[in-house]
């Protein structure tokens, strides 16, 4: 459990740190002398993601251990699910950023040309898809292991406090990039997830990932509800 908790941990240190890189102004100067990126979009592209999908992969590999289960089709199956969904969440990564950021700086007076038409698809439209889908993927494939691998021995009254404080870190970095924006597919994917945990924690029981996902997200949903209510 001690692992467990520092590489959930790190997932809810992540989500702080991207919610301050993306509302901050600090990251807003230009890595380098051509002013190919921002700060911004080089930390969301390759600083962060790489610290939490090592994170997610460590997880991954503490959760598994041995069992008849390891040779099953199903396990195969949500490793795929899992591989898939770092896939997609690099490829969106690499789409989203440069064009979120040729976005702001080129096209948000004059959005008329083809040039600009496109990098706002893939900016607004088709990087936030394949995000998702990579998100929802590997988060989901993470649960579906926990239930495949439940852990042995019952989670003390400590573990599942720690659980919780964690979790409200994560829920916290949910609620500063859900809360104070129109309503757009994002809330959608983290009721989705939601849902997934609950219906988890509530059929397996005080699972690690299914105690800690169900507080963050649920957490994050209701505080982000809230604050558009009191937008």
């Amino acid at each position: 459990m001690r692992r467990i908790h520092i590489l959930l941990a790190v997932q809810s240190f992540v989500a702080i740190l991207v919610s301050f890189n993306r509302l901050g102004t600090w990251t807003l100067g230009y890595v380098l002398p051509n002013q190919f990126l921002r700060w911004v979009d080089f930390n969301n592209m390759l600083v962060f993601p790489l610290i939490s999908l090592v994170a997610f992969y460590l997880l991954k590999k503490t959760i598994e251990y041995d069992s008849p289960q390891r040779e099953g089709r199903l396990h195969m199956t949500v490793n795929l699910v899992f591989m898939i969904g770092i896939y997609l969440l690099a490829a969106s990564y690499g789409d989203h950023e440069v064009t979120n950021y040729l976005h702001i700086r080129f096209c948000l007076n004059d959005s008329s040309s083809d040039l600009c038409r496109i990098i706002i698809f893939n900016d607004d439209e088709f990087g936030h898809w394949v995000f998702f889908t990579g998100f929802v993927m590997m988060n989901a494939a993470l649960l579906f292991l926990q239930n495949i691998f439940p852990r042995k021995a019952e989670l003390s009254k400590k573990d599942v406090g720690l659980l919780v404080f964690n979790s409200l870190f994560l829920g916290a970095g949910i609620l500063a990039n859900l809360g104070f924006e129109p309503i757009e597919l994002d809330l959608y994917i983290v009721a989705l997830l939601a849902i997934i945990s609950a219906y988890f924690l509530g059929k397996r029981g005080k699972q690690p990932l299914f105690v800690y996902y169900t507080s963050a997200y649920w957490f994050g949903l209701i505080a982000s509800l809230i604050a558009q209510a009191l937008r």
